[in-house]
């Protein structure tokens, strides 16, 4: 299916999610199947980065959304409440960071 033809919704998961680029290396049964699957998702690995500046732009902005909204509308529920998806898109960061430092990692024998 091409871009054009895709939903927005379908889109902006894409953008936000990278779990569509990768293969299921657990889901494969055969050894060959387990290495192709391995080597597939080194090279989309490649495109981690840029979902690692996203999630960062997220937990920048929830952060300061929640600064923002604490301070001056004095509005704690509504703060807490960007303070709490600034923890999450935090966690969603070191999860990349992760993902990406043993994917580009050389190969063990």
């Amino acid at each position: 299916m091409t871009s054009e033809h895709l939903r927005f919704r379908t889109l902006l998961y894409r953008f936000i999610f990278f779990d569509w680029l990768f293969q299921d290396v657990g889901g494969a049964r055969t050894p060959i199947e387990r290495h192709a699957a391995t080597q597939h998702n080194r090279r989309m690995s490649k495109y981690l980065p840029v979902y690692l500046r996203r999630w960062s732009f997220l937990t920048v902005l929830d952060f300061a959304l929640g600064c923002l909204v604490e301070r001056a509308l004095q509005a704690t529920l509504l703060s807490a409440w960007f303070f709490t998806w600034t923890c999450i898109t935090a966690t969603g960061t070191v999860v990349i960071t992760v993902a990406w430092i043993f994917l580009t990692q050389p190969q063990q024998p």
